[in-house]
Formats: C-alpha cells, structure tokens, sequence
C-alpha cells in the first residue's frame, strides 16, 4: 500500500499553433524529476473547453493525423450545424471534441518516471484554429 507523504502541483503553459496535438511527457519528465517524489501518481488537469489530453502513439505521426481527421469527421467545422457560434465556426466542434476525449488523465510514477508505455506519450489536443496559451495542472502525490 503506498501512503501519501508528499504533493507537488504546478502548471505547464503550452503555447499551440493551433489544431494539433502537442507533446507534454519531456516537460512533464522534467517537472517530475525536479519534484523529488520517487512512486506515486501524477495527474495532468487541462483548464479549457476547447482542448484536451490523450495517452496516445508516439513513435508513428500517422496515428495522429488520422486521429485528428476522425475527429473533424465526427465534429467538422459546419457553422449552420450548431446553435453555439460566436466565437467562430471551430469553436462548437473543439467543445464537441473535448467531450469526446478527457481533460484529466493519471500516470502512475515508480522511481521518479511516469510508467508509460514504449510507444506511449501525453499530448495536449488543440481543437482550435488559432494559437492559444494552454494551462495543463500537473498534480503529483506519493513519497
């Protein structure tokens, strides 16, 4: 049973140049390695609407791509479809794709590395057209 002896929380700011999926594990690595707490699990919290997380392949781009165009299939950017569209055509269907993903994901950590996969990274999802400053809460507990 692990007890909690520690927490360590900040926030990552992840600067996007619109949709895409942008890469968090090298700055959530350094961050964890900087908090000192060696076994535990660390959450990945983002503050908005219009983007997301995923646990997703990180050694094929293809994978993304053809995520991302699934995506835009299943929510496309077609303003007569929705009510919501005052802050532009993208906007109701990156609320849409950010229902259908997560805005919170847990890893758990052993030896002060997040347990992930071989082919597995974290990435923030851009779901709008044009850059945003993005606010990813890291929270870490364990000892």
């Amino acid at each position: 049973m692990l007890r909690v002896d520690r927490q360590a929380q900040d926030v990552l700011t992840v600067r996007t140049a619109g949709h895409g999926f942008y890469d968090l594990t090298r700055d959530a690595s350094s961050w964890l390695e900087a908090a000192g707490i060696s076994t535990g699990l660390l959450t990945f919290f983002v503050r908005h609407t219009s983007a997301s997380l995923t646990i997703q392949e990180n050694a094929d781009p293809d994978v993304r791509a053809d995520l991302a165009d699934y995506l835009a299939d299943i929510a496309p950017e077609d303003p007569g479809r929705y009510r919501h569209g005052i802050e532009g055509p993208d906007d109701m269907p990156a609320h849409i794709r950010t229902m259908l993903t997560q805005t919170s994901l847990s890893v758990p950590v052993a030896d002060g590395r997040m347990l992930l996969g071989t082919w597995q990274a974290v990435y923030l999802l851009e779901h709008r057209r044009a850059p945003h400053r993005r606010e990813v809460v890291l929270h870490l507990m364990g000892n």
